[in-house]
């Protein structure tokens, strides 16, 4: 069974892209690093800060993850979905809805999401939604997205092209975890990679903000027992397990 990861991020550097952006990106590091991130975890790749390999960091959500308490001990963020958000509608970019295993995924990943009868639904494209998520693509598999802030969802998905060669099934799945991403959720493995991923034990850090273990949830990870773990494989179907249906019934 092939490993991947979600997100592929090749000939990783520190890159600045002006003195403003330079200067908001040395404060997001330390705001990360200051809520228990490893520091050799966090990476700035085109400019944006990203933890976890796959989840985009702002400064507001940084900020806000220094302000909120420390909750109790699958895992979610501190930074949620307020109350205001009914509805999300996900626009496909013009790139993204050119592949069609990628728009199966989406509107898979949706009927998914809207088959729990949340407080928060999905739909593509459309009018009439409290809060907007971009789809668009980037180069490779797997994809990224980041956290909430400001009590919205995080404003944008990228899934790479090269899941065009997969089944529905497995884009249905990486587009679940990384609108997961979205509204809060973190890796289930956050703690140790390699239980999706194979490998090196990396530990993505939580220090007890950031990383809250929600009720009712195991608080270790198994292969293939999440749709927010870590890594994919090539036979993933999307399907919540009994671990997501319990987190995302608790939190929305």
């Amino acid at each position: 069974m092939r490993k991947l990861s979600m997100a592929l991020l090749a000939g990783v550097a520190l890159v600045g892209c002006g003195l403003d952006t330079e200067t908001e990106n040395k404060e997001i590091v330390q705001n990360l690093v200051q809520a228990g991130f490893p520091a050799d975890d966090i990476q700035v790749v085109d400019g944006q800060v990203y933890v976890g390999r796959d989840a985009h960091v702002t400064l507001a959500a940084s900020q806000e993850m220094l302000q909120a308490d420390k909750g109790a001990e699958q895992y979610r963020t501190t930074n949620l979905v307020g109350t205001g958000v009914t509805r999300i509608c996900v626009n496909p970019t013009s790139s993204f809805s050119s592949y069609p295993n990628l728009i199966s995924g989406l509107d898979a990943a949706i009927a998914s999401y809207n088959a729990r009868g949340l407080r928060i639904t999905f739909q593509r494209g459309g009018s009439g939604c409290t809060a907007n998520i971009t789809a668009t693509t980037m180069s490779g598999a797997g994809g990224s997205a980041g956290f909430p802030s400001g009590g919205l969802p995080y404003g944008t998905i990228n899934i790479g092209t090269g899941m065009s060669a997969y089944a529905a099934s497995v884009n249905k799945h990486v587009i679940a975890h990384e609108l997961g991403h979205c509204i809060g959720f973190r890796h289930s493995d956050y703690y140790n990679r390699s239980i999706s991923c194979g490998g090196t034990a990396t530990n993505e850090g939580t220090a007890g903000v950031g990383a809250i273990l929600i009720p009712g949830t195991p608080s270790t990870a198994t292969n293939g027992g999440s749709v927010m773990n870590s890594c994919f494989s090539s036979t993933s179907t999307g399907n919540w397990t009994s671990s997501d249906i319990t987190a995302l019934d608790y939190l929305y």
